[in-house]
């Protein structure tokens, strides 16, 4: 079953639950003069998130589909929407662009740089080059300046079938995933580099109020120290102890 959940004006959380892997896939469309869906899902998902976006807008008019990294359910579907929004782009990285998808997608991306901003109307989404946060050498975030809105991807990761949109602390439940993954075959999902604490913290500093997250609630709340309280988190559960 997938709902559709507004969780700040014209931002809509589109999420399905896999009760199999006890996880959600959360898709993120803002409704705007050139409309943009953040995650794709994965090729099974795209009949359920078309038809959910459908209800929000004429799928034909998506102008932008963005996304942090190249896997399967941040952009598996990404060659359905082009083909059926002829006006769509994707937009992410350089890297992202150069190295995956300029050869698996129908058309080429649109990279951003870093900090280099996009207007679709609206909202103003600003670039943040992120490499390998959450993870993936091509990873790279999106944040809505004008809602203060963190399209955050896998961080903040929350397994279970949870409410669409919080305003509690959501950290012990990331803490909890994490320690779950890293006890399981999935080990390994989050990297903790040199840069990891840095990245989180440039994240912080842009201050977002709302946090959408890939698997798991929305957060609505002091993102900055939400983020700053993550950073901890990973260094606690992930950094490997010096020899």
């Amino acid at each position: 079953m997938t709902s559709v959940t507004e969780i700040a004006p014209d931002v809509f959380r589109i999420s399905t639950y896999d009760p199999d892997g006890g996880i959600q896939f959360n898709q993120f469309l803002l409704r705007d003069d050139e409309p943009l869906l953040f995650h794709t899902g994965m090729n099974a998902l795209f009949p359920a998130v078309h038809e959910a976006v459908a209800r929000l807008i004429n799928p034909a008019e998506l102008r932008w589909i963005g996304f942090s990294h190249f896997e399967a359910d941040e952009c598996g579907s990404l060659n359905q929407w082009l083909g059926l929004a002829p006006n769509a782009q994707a937009i992410c990285s350089f890297v992202g662009a150069v190295v995956n998808i300029n050869d698996f997608a129908t058309r080429p991306a649109r990279p951003m740089e870093h900090d280099e901003v996009l207007e679709t109307g609206k909202f103003r989404f600003r670039f943040r080059q992120t490499p390998q946060v959450p993870h993936c050498w091509d990873a790279g975030l999106l944040f809505e300046e004008n809602n203060r809105l963190l399209l955050s991807s896998d961080l903040f990761h929350q397994n279970g079938d949870v409410e669409a949109f919080t305003t509690s602390d959501v950290i012990e439940r990331t803490r909890q995933t994490i320690r779950e993954m890293e006890a399981s075959p999935l080990a390994g999902y989050l990297p903790y580099t040199p840069r990891t604490g840095e990245i989180l913290h440039g994240l912080a500093d842009l201050e977002p109020t709302t946090i959408a997250t890939m698997h798991g609630s929305a957060f609505e709340g002091d993102g900055r120290q939400a983020l700053l309280d993550l950073a901890g988190v990973m260094k606690e559960t992930l950094a490997e102890e010096p020899t």
